[in-house]
C-alpha cells in the first residue's frame, strides 16, 4: 500500500469517526444536520454515510415528514444501528478467553468464554476466540460488519506501543505476536492491545462510584497481575510493568514461578496455587466450584489456607498502598467472590501495614465488581477512549496506519 493510499484511508476513518461520534452524542440526524455538526461538505458526507450504511454501522431510522414544513422530499434521518455489535473486547487469560460485544451506547450485548490449556499455541487461542465471537454473534442475532474497534487484553507485562508489541517471555506457549494483525485483518477495524489485568483495573476504576483518582488493583486468577491508577490516570510505566504485583516476591524460599524467580505472589495466590495448597492440607477441592462448596460448609482447613493466602496478598498490597496512598484497593478475580475470606484477611493485613499513616479514614479494600468479565469490559473501556483515566493513553492503531508507517520507513 502506498503512503498516499494509507493517508487517504486514515482521513476516511477520521471522517467516519466524526459522523459516528455526532450520532452517538445527538441521536438521529438528517444529513444536513450531520453536515453542520461535523463540518464536512455535503458531497463528502454523502460518500461517508453511504459507506457506513453499506457496512451496517448506521441505519435510516425514519424521515422528517412528521415535522417538515413546506414542500419537498422528506429528509432521511440517520442513526447508529443499536443492534449492530460495534465494539469488541477480548481478554486472553492463561487458560481461557473472555469475549464481550457492546453496541454504540456501550451496552454489553453478549459475552462468553472458552477455556483452553495453558500451553496452547497463540494461533489456536486466536482461532478459539474467533469461534467464540461467531457463536455469540449467531446466538444473539448480531452482525459484526459494523465493528468499529477491537480491544484485546493479553497476559504478562505488555511493553508495546502503538501496535508494535512485545510481551515478556514468561507467557507459556508462543508469545502473542501478530494477535493485533489477526484481528485487524478479520474485522477491518482499529485494534488496541494491552496487559489484560491493567485493562481489568481500568474497568474497576471506571465502575467505581467513589471515584478512582488513585487505585491499586490485583487480580487473582489462573495467574496474578495488577494495575495502577495514579493521579486519575491508568499507569503503564516506562516499560509496561506498572502494577505487575503477581511477580513481587512474597516468599523468598517459595516455589519457582513461571517467570523464573522464586516465591512470587502468583505462586501463592493464583487459583491453581490456592487449590493445590488446599489439597496439600487434606481438603479435596479440584476447582472453584468445589472450593465454593468447602467455603459454604465452613471447612476449617480451607478457611485456614484462604486466610493465609489473604495475609500474603495483604502484605504485598500494603507495600503498594504505602507507596501510592490509594483511595481504593480492589481484589479481583472470581476467587475473590468464591472465597471472601481472602479479601477479609487482606483488608486486615493492609490496615495493619498502614497503621502508622495518619489519615482521616482507612483505605477502602473491596472485591472487584465485575467478576471474571473485567478484562474484556476493560478492553471495551480502553477503545471507547472516553474516560479521563486514559489521558495520554496510546490511541488504537489501524492496519492502514501501520502499513503507512512501514511504507514511510
Amino acid at each position: 500500500m502506498s503512503t498516499t493510499t494509507g493517508v487517504q484511508a486514515l482521513v476516511r476513518r477520521t471522517h467516519e469517526e466524526r459522523v459516528l461520534s455526532a450520532l452517538r452524542a445527538e441521536g438521529a440526524l438528517s444529513r444536513a444536520g450531520l453536515a453542520q455538526r461535523v463540518g464536512l461538505s455535503r458531497t463528502t458526507l454523502s460518500e461517508i454515510t453511504a459507506q457506513l450504511l453499506d457496512r451496517g454501522a448506521i441505519v435510516v431510522l425514519d424521515t422528517d415528514a412528521a415535522v417538515r414544513r413546506g414542500s419537498g422530499r422528506p429528509a432521511e434521518r440517520l442513526a447508529l444501528d443499536p443492534s449492530a455489535g460495534q465494539y469488541l473486547g477480548v481478554d486472553f487469560g492463561h487458560r481461557r478467553v473472555q469475549v464481550a460485544i457492546a453496541d454504540a451506547s456501550h451496552e454489553i450485548l453478549a459475552s462468553g468464554l472458552e477455556r483452553y490449556d495453558d500451553g496452547l499455541a497463540w494461533g489456536e487461542r486466536v482461532s478459539l476466540a474467533f469461534d467464540t465471537i461467531d457463536r455469540l454473534s449467531s446466538e444473539h442475532g448480531l452482525h459484526l460488519n459494523a465493528l468499529q474497534a477491537v480491544g484485546i487484553g493479553v497476559p504478562g507485562p505488555y511493553t508495546g506501543r502503538n501496535g508494535d508489541h512485545g510481551v515478556v517471555a514468561w507467557n507459556r506457549g508462543a508469545t502473542p505476536d501478530g494477535v493485533d494483525r489477526s484481528f485487524a485483518a478479520r474485522f477491518d477495524a482499529p485494534v488496541t492491545v494491552d496487559n489484560n489485568t491493567r485493562l481489568a483495573a481500568l474497568a474497576e476504576a471506571v465502575s467505581s462510584p467513589e471515584g478512582a483518582s488513585d487505585l491499586v488493583y490485583v487480580r487473582l486468577s489462573d495467574g496474578v497481575g495488577g494495575g495502577l491508577v495514579v493521579g486519575g490516570r491508568l499507569t503503564r510505566g516506562a516499560r509496561g510493568f506498572a502494577g505487575e504485583l503477581g511477580h513481587v516476591t512474597a516468599d523468598p524460599a517459595g516455589t519457582v514461578c513461571r517467570c523464573g524467580k522464586r516465591g512470587c505472589l502468583e505462586t501463592v495466590a493464583s487459583v491453581p496455587a490456592i487449590l493445590a495448597a488446599c489439597r496439600s492440607e487434606g481438603a479435596d477441592v479440584k476447582d472453584l466450584a468445589e472450593l465454593a462448596a468447602a467455603v459454604e460448609r465452613a471447612d476449617p482447613v480451607v478457611d485456614a489456607v484462604l486466610r493465609r493466602v489473604g495475609s500474603v496478598v495483604g502484605h504485598v498490597l500494603g507495600a503498594a498502598a504505602m507507596t501510592l496512598d490509594p483511595v481504593e484497593v480492589v481484589i479481583g478475580g472470581e476467587v475473590a467472590h468464591v472465597a471472601p475470606a481472602i479479601v477479609e484477611q487482606a483488608a486486615r493485613t493492609l490496615r495493619y501495614e498502614l497503621y502508622s499513616i495518619p489519615v482521616d479514614g482507612p483505605c477502602q479494600v473491596r472485591a472487584g465488581r465485575l467478576r471474571d468479565s473485567d478484562g474484556a469490559v476493560g478492553a471495551l473501556a480502553a477503545i471507547f477512549h472516553q474516560s479521563p483515566l486514559l489521558a495520554g493513553y496510546p490511541e488504537p492503531v489501524t492496519s492502514d496506519e501501520r502499513n503507512t508507517r512501514r511504507s514511510a520507513q
